[in-house]
């Protein structure tokens, strides 16, 4: 299939990389996966066992007039565990290799079909200097954007900073949260074709 690039041209790209249908269940899976192994997991509390103390019994069972206790760490009281204390736990799910390039393909295909993807043959700057960057996408009339470079750029990297909609990110590290965090996707020639070699 063929890719028109911004200003003049186009590209031929595979279609088994750039053409498939979109899979809607296997991308929220890979989706909540990735967000998922983001998640600390540390989350810790005590129950009636591990809170210091607690060891007799505060007063007779009988004869005193006031309620049956038998250690002052229950979780009734000021003090005491907690019912059901979180334990630290790994939230990460198992994402074969196959289904993950799978959903990147099926994300870069639905951005295709909703002329989401915008190519472009390089992206430079003169200067690390954010009016730069704004001037030119707001030449490409691109607002809330992710910037998809072959390889990491300081210099847009720096000019990119202060641009609240703005993203970026090198062809090596993409993943299908920021490919859909974003209203359009600005991609190079030579991050197209890392890309297509890899989903290929």
């Amino acid at each position: 299939m063929k890719l028109k690039m911004q200003g003049s041209g186009s590209v031929d790209v595979l279609d088994s990389a750039f053409g498939v249908d979109f899979n809607e269940p296997l991308v929220h899976q890979v989706v909540t996966a990735y967000l998922s192994g983001g998640r600390a997991g540390t989350k810790a509390q005590k129950n009636r066992a591990a809170v210091r103390g607690g060891g007799a019994k505060p007063w007779a069972q009988k004869g005193t007039g006031r309620a049956r206790a038998g250690t002052i760490r229950s979780p009734i009281w000021v003090g005491g565990g907690r019912t059901f204390a979180a334990k630290p736990r790994d939230y990460e799910q198992k994402v074969n290799k196959k289904m993950y390039r799978a959903a990147l393909r099926s994300v870069f295909s639905e951005l295709i079909r909703q002329d989401r993807l915008v190519v472009v043959k390089s992206l430079e700057l003169e200067a690390a200097k954010t009016r730069l960057l704004a001037g030119k996408l707001q030449d490409l009339g691109l607002d809330n954007v992710l910037i998809l470079n072959e390889a990491f750029e300081e210099k847009i990297f720096l000019a990119a900073r202060n641009l609240p909609n703005v993203g970026i990110c090198d062809a090596a590290s993409i993943d299908p949260v920021v490919l859909i965090r974003f209203e359009k996707v600005l991609i190079t020639l030579p991050a197209l074709k890392l890309i297509e070699e890899r989903l290929s």
